[in-house]
């Protein structure tokens, strides 16, 4: 079986949005993306679907090379699948943004986060939920929790998933343009 990769990407735009989310998780990276390649080319999440409003938001394919992405700290992490695998996440994401019209940002879910009690709602996710769910549902990671309660930074703790890059975005995708492959890990000296 022909195995392939999966990109999940946690970053922090400095968005005010974002910011308050930051007060209250105290983590580094306050939103999830998933990418079917290391370029970050085809990068889904949930989020805003226009960059000045960030109360409308749904399914969306996001450009990380602009916007708010552009002065974005990240973490880019790999999880090898099989072609088959990769074809339902594929497939999963093309059915939900086939019917993008009915699927909603999660914003009660945020806040059933932050009470730590899951707030499932049909057709309504958030970033971290939407990767979870395209992990779970085709059959790649099982969570031990409800998808509701699962935040960016947990991605991190995912045993399958090793990382790949850690610093600015921009840096990774101008590098990534470049075609200069692998890109190490930026050694983080331990804190004493």
């Amino acid at each position: 079986m022909t195995e392939r990769k999966v990109y999940i990407l946690l970053t922090d735009t400095g968005t005010f949005f974002t910011k308050l989310i930051k007060l209250y998780t105290k983590k580094p990276y306050n939103h999830a993306s998933i990418s079917f390649d290391s370029e970050l080319s085809e990068v889904y999440s949930f989020g805003r679907k226009k960059v000045c409003n960030p109360f409308n938001g749904g399914v969306v394919k996001e450009d990380v090379r602009q916007g708010i992405f552009k002065e974005a700290d990240c973490a880019v992490y790999s999880l090898t699948v099989t072609e088959i695998q990769m074809q339902n996440m594929k497939r999963y994401i093309q059915e939900i943004e086939g019917h993008k019209e009915y699927y909603r940002y999660n914003f009660l879910g945020l806040f059933g986060f932050i009470c730590k009690n899951p707030i499932e709602r049909e057709k309504a996710l958030f970033c971290s939920q939407f990767v979870a769910s395209v992990l779970k549902e085709c059959n790649i990671i099982d969570f031990e929790k409800p998808l509701s309660l699962i935040a960016p930074d947990e991605f991190q703790e995912v045993t399958e998933l090793q990382l790949v890059y850690k610093g600015n975005l921009r840096a990774y995708a101008s590098k990534e343009e470049g075609n200069k492959l692998p890109i190490p890990v930026q050694y983080i000296p331990a804190e004493l």
